[in-house]
Parts: structure tokens; sequence; C-alpha cells
């Protein structure tokens, strides 16, 4: 039953959104199933769409994760969008000092140093919260402003020249694109980071539900006075999330600069870090379902490019606010959800 009414509830927020999106299509005089054929067309129904998909999903995924195990813990981590930051940059400025190792010693390093920056980043605020009390939410939001600004101010000494981007990384560190396996996907950014984010998600479902440190983060996210109460170590837990949901944002950095441009760019993340948010509430803070809600959001945002020829892309950031609003107000166990309960 509750397994049931966890599903139904995604669902009839995605329907709620098909309607909202399609009577806006016709307010614009558009037929909704012309845009909509135009917006599968554009994505599934093309090689290079679908790999635009496959790669935008990989961020989410990461960001998605980030927030929905921290969530798992009663704590709410806003500050992907820096974490991300800090661990690109990390891992590009790791890179390009890796000319000559053999790629099985570059890339987990420059991954070792993404997920190190980010957890980092996540780790001081789970500190200052079980040492002072301090609300995560607001110290997370303020450490994205924090990180924006330093990352301008080592700008002037780790970018190249009269550019915004680092120098680029050892070819040996690089991700191989998916075009690799499947040459159709030949041209869109789709890497073998999309391989390290379908894995992170297995191991965060096996953190969650297989080992004693998952159930007493989420016991902490239950009822936190209980779980103190029989032993929980809640400061430990506290931090230990926050660092592990800051290295998972940080691993975008593996998407991007990895997998894609090859070198840290100053402004690349665009909102993902904030997008994670949306993906961990509609996917119930579920591993499984993160993936599959960030592939939806991924859809309609590779989508939107493809039908700006025949409505505003704006239209599709309606349909995903719809979609996410329909989430959060179709099934009141969303906020069991928050508190830690499993699925």
């Amino acid at each position: 039953m509750r397994h049931s009414r966890l599903l139904l509830a995604p669902a009839v927020a995605l329907l709620c959104g098909l309607l909202a999106g399609s009577l806006l299509m016709l307010a614009y005089g558009e037929a909704p199933a012309r845009v909509w054929a135009l917006l599968l067309r554009t994505t599934w129904g093309n090689a290079y769409g679908l790999g635009q998909v496959l790669y935008k999903t990989t961020s989410l995924v990461f960001t998605g994760l980030s927030v929905a195990l921290a969530l798992r813990a009663g704590l709410f981590n806003i500050g992907c969008e820096g974490q991300i930051l800090v661990g690109s940059l990390v891992c590009a400025l790791l890179g390009a000092r890796l000319a000559g190792l053999p790629a099985l010693l570059a890339v987990p390093l420059c991954l070792g140093g993404a997920f190190a920056g980010g957890a980092a980043t996540g780790a001081l605020p789970g500190w200052l919260k079980a040492r002072t009390g301090a609300h995560e939410v607001i110290q997370t939001l303020m450490l994205n402003f924090v990180v924006q600004a330093l990352v301008v101010y080592l700008g002037a000494f780790c970018f190249v020249r009269e550019t915004l981007h680092t120098a680029p990384v050892a070819l040996a560190a690089r991700l191989p694109r998916l075009s690799a396996l499947l040459p159709a996907l030949h041209g869109s950014a789709a890497n073998a980071a999309l391989l390290l984010a379908l894995l992170f998600a297995a191991g965060v479902g096996w953190l969650l539900w297989r080992t004693r440190l998952g159930l007493d983060l989420r016991a902490l996210g239950s009822a936190p006075r209980a779980a103190a109460g029989v032993g929980v170590p809640t400061a430990r837990i506290t931090v230990g999330v926050m660092a592990l949901a800051g290295g998972l944002a940080g691993l975008v950095g593996a998407n991007f600069v990895l997998g894609y441009k090859g070198y840290f760019e100053q402004g690349f993340s665009g909102g993902v870090g904030y997008w994670g948010i949306a993906v961990a509430l509609l996917g119930r803070c579920h591993p499984a379902g993160v993936v599959l809600a960030a592939l939806l959001l991924a859809t309609l945002s590779q989508g939107a490019l493809g039908i700006h020829a025949l409505v505003p892309k704006e239209a599709i950031d309606v349909l995903q606010a719809v979609v996410l609003l329909a989430a959060a107000a179709s099934d009141a166990a969303l906020r069991g959800m928050a508190r830690g309960g499993r699925p």
C-alpha cells in the first residue's frame, strides 16, 4: 500500500503538469500534441538530444542524491551550488597537474579531489550545527555566496590569463564519452560519469538500508530525541552525513570537468545544485526515485530548447514548477520521507 501510494503521487504530479502545460500551449495558440511530439522528437527521438538528456541527468542525480541523503537524516542541504564549485575547482586544479600519470591513477585522484572538496564544504555547516546548533539551511545557503565570491577571487591566480577557466586537465584524467560505446551519441556531452552516478545511487541505497550507519541516520531523521536517547551519535552522524552529501555534489565536477569541458569554468553549474532539491523531493528521497526524477527533469530541460520555435521555453519552467507543486501536495507522505522514513 505504501509503495503504491508513493508511486501514485509522482504520477499524479506529472499528469497535473502535463495538463497545465497543455493549457499553456493552447493559450499560445499551439496544439499540445504537436508540441509534446516535438519535445519527445528532440530528446528521446534524436541521438544527440538523448545524449544531452543523459548528460544533464548525470549532474541532477549527484545533486539529487546529495539533498536526499541529508533529508533522510532530517537535514536540509541547500548548499549544493557551493559544494559543486569547490569540488569541481579542486578536481580541475588537481587534474591539470597529473600529466604523465596513467589513467588508472589520474581518474581516481581527480574523482577523490572532487569528492573531498565537496565533502569539506558540506562538513563545515554540519560541524557548526552539531557544535552550536546553527541551522544548516542558513549556513549552506550563505556558504553558497561565500564560495562563489572565493572562486572569483581565486580566479585571478587559478584561471588561464584573460579567461574564466582553469588550464585543461591531463588527457589521462578525462572520462570517456558514451559515444565511444554508442557512436550514435557522437557530439553530445554524455560521458562515463553517468555510470558513476548510477553506481553512487546504488551505493546510497545500500548505505541507507543495509548498514548500521544507515539505520542510525534514518533514526536521527525520524525521531532525533529518541535516537539520541538510545545512543545514536547524533553529532558525529550530522557531520558525516553533511560531508557525504557535499561529496556527492562535488562529483558534479566529474561530469563537467572530466567528462565534458576538460577544465573548470566559472558559472558552469547553472543552478543544478538548486534543482537537486526538486529532484530529491520529486524522487521521494529514494535513490531509484532520484534517478527517475533526474531523467524526467533533464528531458524537460533539454526539450525546452527543442520546442522554443513553437512556444517560449519558459513554458517548460512552468510545467516543472507545476509538477513539483503537485508532487508536494499530492501525498502527505513527503514530509515523512524528509524525516527519514523508509519508502
